[in-house]
């Protein structure tokens, strides 16, 4: 157990550690280097030091505040009418992913925002490499490193069923969802958005017929999400009506989807939180030869109206915008203006990122990825198209590289980030929002057993103790 104690003996004597569970008597030594030494084991350290670090980094958080939450609540409340006017920012957080996360944190703080959600959708967990349970860790720990205190939203993003697998073999395209929804809500994904939008059928003749299976379907993953959730919590699930990049949603079809949706719903399970619309965008943009994003057409009219019929007429939070992280600066202050209810915001920062890698390890990656992406190019793809559009796939395998990074690079991008996000939160008008957030959302404690094998003994760490491996 030399690597347990080695982990405890991060904190000194500001914190203890007993059968009985986490004592914190000094926070402030969680807003240090120990930290980055104990959230680095949690993601690169080998076996029961790995397992330990999760569990201790959240109890760390029950122990002082900083709770993996449920945003339903406050959704419901936005469906009374009785909160509005900010649009909830669904950050996804796929590279460098403790600096990133700790810009986010820096910024809540300094605005007193509070209704932000952190998510990973079921693509990205897998060429990221970050399953639930290191994505909670690395989020939980940021959020101590830079003393931020209150509910973490962490959200499970497009846990979609793949519409090709599903029309071949149902049932374990099906269960593959179920089995990530288990997954993460164990690990601390106490929101998630279930996409089954992949299944909407246009050659149905009806629009009821047409959005059938996305609902049966999705209430059938819902049923799992209902299942494995914690006690004391509500998680707050989404749906979505049109699949992102396709042709714009209308009311007749939300009515269709939410109607077949609620008719269908068992009695007694709760239902959803929000709908996912199609209003213009599309995931990362469209891309030119050049490597620039095509301007986007986005239907602000048709988002607003879909939104106020999701309030109006289902109670719901409204409507989330997808693919919104490359729309121009000008674009945000629409959403809160519109009660748009939540926006997706990931591949902007994600370039931003790679803008800010030294010419060397970006030319490193590109390489990899003419090798191993190679079957990704179309033949008329541009190297700017094919790079932009395949670059997210080198994440995981350098995830290493990227936590790395110099420490110059590194400051010189969490300033680029904080600068972002400052804009951000405050064109999504979210300043402020921590107190309401306090008002609607009652984080609930949930202990977790010490992993097995994982008893500390108490020992002091050598000087030169490696956690990192």
């Amino acid at each position: 157990m030399h690597d347990v104690d080695a982990l405890n003996a991060l904190f000194g004597d500001a914190i203890s550690v007993s059968e009985a569970g986490v004592t914190v008597s000094n926070a402030t030594v969680l807003a240090g280097d120990a930290m980055d030494a104990l959230v680095r084991a949690a993601v690169f350290g080998d076996g029961v030091a790995k397992e330990y670090a999760r569990w201790l980094i959240w109890e760390l958080g029950q122990a002082v505040g900083v709770r993996a939450s449920s945003i339903h609540d406050l959704y419901m409340a936005r469906g009374r009418h009785e909160v509005h006017g900010f649009t909830v920012p669904a950050i996804n957080v796929r590279g460098a992913s403790y600096d990133t996360a700790r810009a986010i944190f820096r910024t809540a703080i300094a605005m007193k925002a509070g209704a932000f959600i952190l998510e990973i959708a079921r693509s990205e967990i897998a060429y990221t490499d970050q399953r639930p349970a290191e994505y909670v860790a690395v989020m939980i720990a940021a959020a101590l490193r830079e003393g931020f205190r209150g509910p973490l939203f962490i959200q499970g993003d497009h846990f979609q069923v793949n519409h090709k697998k599903y029309a071949t073999n149902p049932g374990p395209e099906v269960d593959a969802v179920k089995a990530l929804v288990r997954e993460a809500v164990g690990a601390g994904f106490f929101n998630i958005d279930i996409d089954t939008s992949t299944l909407v059928d246009l050659s149905k003749s009806s629009l009821a017929e047409q959005q059938r299976l996305n609902y049966e379907v999705g209430i059938d993953i819902l049923g799992e999400v209902r299942r494995a959730e914690p006690k004391g919590i509500t998680i707050s699930v989404g749906g979505e009506i049109g699949e992102v990049g396709t042709e714009n949603s209308t009311v007749a079809e939300l009515r269709a989807y939410m109607d077949g949706f609620a008719a269908a719903l068992p009695a007694g399970m709760v239902g959803l939180s929000k709908i996912s619309v199609q209003s213009g965008t599309s995931h990362g943009g469209t891309v030119l030869a050049d490597g620039s994003i095509a301007e986007v057409q986005l239907d602000l009219d048709t988002l607003e109206t879909l939104g106020k019929v999701a309030r109006d007429d289902y109670g719901l939070a409204g409507a989330v915008q997808h693919g919104a992280s490359t729309l121009p600066d000008s674009a945000f202050d629409n959403f809160p203006a519109r009660e748009t209810a939540e926006i997706h915001l990931a591949t902007n920062f994600q370039n931003m990122l790679f803008d800010h890698l030294p010419e060397d390890f970006r030319k490193e990656i590109y390489s990899w990825l003419s090798e191993n992406a190679k079957d990704e190019r179309k033949p008329t793809d541009s190297d700017e198209q094919f790079f932009y559009k395949t670059r997210k796939k080198a994440l995981g395998p350098f995830k290493r590289r990227l936590w790395d990074l110099p420490v110059d690079v590194k400051a010189a991008l969490a300033a680029t980030y904080d600068g972002k996000f400052h804009f951000l939160f405050e064109q999504l008008a979210i300043g402020n929002t921590a107190g309401i957030v306090e008002q609607y959302v009652k984080p609930v404690a949930h202990h977790r057993p010490m992993p097995a094998d994982a008893t500390p003994t108490h020992e002091a760490a050598p000087d030169d103790a490696d956690l990192s491996d």
